[in-house]
């Protein structure tokens, strides 16, 4: 396997001759020109410089590992998607009711004395039935407990000059736990100034709260919210949902919550085929100050997900029949060296209070919940807590809302690292919404229509169409977008692209590369050869 030359002009001459690489022969064809040799000697040497730093470039741009976006549609039967539905109007549980009747009367002194209006005989009746919860036997009345209202928070107007202008917002002051560092909690609008004061109290009572309550047992069924369920005009079954209460957002139910079932089999698209809710929407006001809003929360999320409506929750108005298409769409993320993605959240150095499956919200919601313990010595009440925490009381830590606050201006500000811990999932489901309303019942069927639901559902009102909702949620089509990531430039493709310069710029191949390589091992070698009978004729001498 080796060659060898009397000399280093021997093997060099016959590399360029036999060589496949374009141009060397002309380094020996032109000998006798030295302006020729020396010509060629250049122009190789400039091929190879370019070469190299094409080289350069593509290894540059391979090792950023730029992905690009494949788009390619698909059409089979799937799952119906998962849907929640809310009544927005949250329980007044009896455990703190007392608390609760003296935080309204503190909201309406509050309102009369920013405003001057009365609202006692409007706004802040109490209903008579608030929710006894069973199996608490030993918790007694936290109404006569040692909790009281804090009166450090009230309602101030502040006026401040911008531009040359006097600027009024309303807010509450917040301090810290020695009582400096103070700042106002602001809003340019009343009305969202008081509904954030009302909640911070709100929370604080709430915390008095066992942190698990059965709510499953006490008198409310699906029945008194939903009046009609039907999907592919099948009549929906009591296994089809999974009740619970959000502390804003009131009475919930998810329908098709884990996916498993064949009857949520999607097999056409149109509406007779998506699921037809017939809904309460009627206002108890149990707790009127938590939301302005009247009607029903809606979302529709994949299976095993928490649903956080006040995220991606959208509201269905009384009165009114509401039809909401759906389009699916997939998008596959590849993850590893090409972006920061998650299979199923083992791999997040977060640990998710939440039971399902992973979301970026349950990871940043977890996330800041496990700071807001760590930094503030408590728990934000709307999210789960870790082990051994306890829920923010502002009578055992009067300063939490102070810390809170500014937890959450950095979380929202990306000042907080939860975004780089929490990375978004590889694979992920997105559901596009488009939605059209009509009057539902019209006025010549709005009284058929009651006396219907009275004989079936036992419903009982005299309002006009306003306590009573139509919903149909179906698939607009049975296809689906999928957008997959890929590598922009893969092994394969890296391979190709340096072939193709090196052919580009010597006219060869891979054996050429081959051949050079073989002139290095001569070279050694005979450099060796040529040390070691240099050493010999010396020794030969002495």
């Amino acid at each position: 396997l080796i060659e060898f030359y009397d000399s280093f002009k021997d093997m060099f001459e016959f590399f360029c001759k036999n060589t496949t690489i374009h141009g060397t022969i002309r380094l020996v064809c032109s000998g006798s020109n030295r302006m020729k040799t020396a010509f060629w000697t250049l122009l190789l040497l400039a091929s190879f410089g370019m070469l190299y730093w094409q080289f350069a470039l593509m290894f540059s741009q391979y090792w950023a590992y730029p992905v690009v976006l494949t788009m390619s549609m698909h059409s089979e039967p799937k799952m119906f998607p998962a849907i929640t539905i809310c009544n927005l109007d949250p329980y007044r549980f009896e455990l703190v009711s007392e608390h609760l009747v003296q935080l309204d009367r503190m909201a309406e002194e509050s309102i009369t004395f920013l405003y001057g209006i009365n609202t006692s005989a409007r706004l802040f009746h109490i209903n008579d039935g608030n929710i006894h919860v069973k199996d608490l036997p030993s918790m007694g009345n936290l109404s006569r407990s040692s909790f009281k209202l804090s009166q450090n928070f009230s309602l101030l107007r502040t006026t401040d000059l911008r531009s040359g202008k006097k600027h009024s917002s309303v807010g509450f002051r917040l301090c810290n736990a020695t009582g400096g560092n103070c700042f106002y909690k602001t809003y340019s609008s009343g009305m969202d100034a008081i509904l954030e004061w009302y909640r911070f109290h709100y929370m604080n009572i709430m915390s008095q709260l066992p942190v698990i309550i059965n709510i499953s047992d006490h008198e409310e069924q699906i029945e008194d919210m939903v009046y009609s369920c039907q999907y592919d005009g099948e009549p929906c079954r009591p296994s089809d949902y999974v009740h619970f209460h959000h502390p804003v957002f009131g009475s919930c139910y998810t329908f098709n919550s884990k996916g498993t079932d064949p009857f949520w089999t999607a097999t056409k698209p149109g509406i007779p085929y998506g699921l037809s809710l017939i809904l309460r929407a009627e206002q108890k006001d149990h707790i009127p100050l938590l939301s302005t809003v009247a009607g029903v929360k809606v979302m529709i999320h994949n299976h095993n997900q928490t649903p956080f409506l006040e995220h991606e929750g959208f509201d269905i108005r009384p009165g009114i029949a509401t039809t909401i298409g759906i389009q699916q769409d997939e998008v596959n993320r590849l993850g590893g060296n090409y972006g920061k993605c998650t299979t199923n959240g083992d791999d997040v150095d977060v640990k998710l209070l939440y039971n399902n499956s992973y979301t970026l919200q349950a990871c940043l919601h977890s996330c800041f919940q496990h700071i807001m313990v760590q930094k503030c010595g408590c728990g934000y009440y709307y999210y789960p807590l870790p082990p051994g925490a306890e829920y923010c009381d502002y009578n055992k830590q009067p300063a939490w809302g102070h810390c809170f606050y500014q937890l959450y201006n950095r979380l929202r500000n990306h000042h907080l690292n939860c975004f780089d811990q929490c990375p978004k999932p590889c694979r992920e489901k997105l559901y596009k919404v488009s939605a059209g309303t009509a009057k539902w019942p019209s006025a010549k069927s709005q009284d058929w229509v009651r006396q219907a639901l009275r004989h079936q559902n036992g419903y009982n009102s005299t309002s006009n169409r306003l306590d009573i909702a139509k919903v149909t949620i179906f698939y607009q089509q049975l296809n689906y977008q999928s957008v997959n990531e890929s590598p922009l430039l893969s092994e394969n493709l890296l391979l190709s692209s340096m072939g193709s310069q090196w052919s580009l710029w010597f006219g060869s191949s891979v054996l050429s590369v081959v051949e050079m390589f073989e002139l290095l091992v001569d070279t050694l070698v005979l450099s060796l050869l040529f040390c070691y009978q240099r050493l010999r004729s010396k020794k030969t001498l002495r």
